[in-house]
């Protein structure tokens, strides 16, 4: 006779081969850190001293505080990589797939980069491009003659 669905059930679960070696490589690495910081911490020297308490930069000691204001060039180059960066990873892309992708791939990425140049355009209109002195902006104000 067939065997009924009570007769093929199994009290505890099994894992599966993958599973349990995923655990087993878990617990592992888990031991071993555990095991080397303990190892660090007990030959580690446990003595201290007011020069090793100070911050210590590059062999120079630092003055001052360290909430430096960075100027605004600095965040619009890093805004700049982030938004170029996306662009060509979404550009590689559709290289990747540009045979998969046809007509309607080739006008999406045209109609991508074409926003993306105008609002390239646009920063550049309003001076966002501009990081370095220039003699407009640097010029004193007319003195007006009364």
């Amino acid at each position: 006779m067939a065997n009924t669905a009570a007769e093929t059930m199994t009290v505890a679960p099994q894992f599966p081969g993958d599973f349990l070696a995923l655990a087993i490589y878990t617990a592992a690495a888990t031991l071993l850190i555990a095991f080397l910081l303990l190892v660090a911490w007990w030959l580690g020297a446990k003595s201290s001293s007011a020069n090793k308490e100070i911050p210590y930069e590059s062999g120079v000691i630092p003055t001052g505080t360290a909430r430096l204001a960075y100027p605004v060039p600095f965040y619009l180059v890093a805004i700049f990589f982030i938004v170029f960066d996306v662009e060509a990873v979404f550009i590689f892309t559709w290289a990747a797939a540009w045979d998969l992708l046809g007509i309607p791939g080739m006008i999406h990425i045209t109609f991508f980069i074409v926003v993306l140049l105008l609002g390239l355009v646009w920063l550049w209109l309003k001076g966002g491009l501009e990081w370095g002195p220039s003699r407009e902006r640097n010029a004193p104000f007319p003195q007006s003659r009364c």
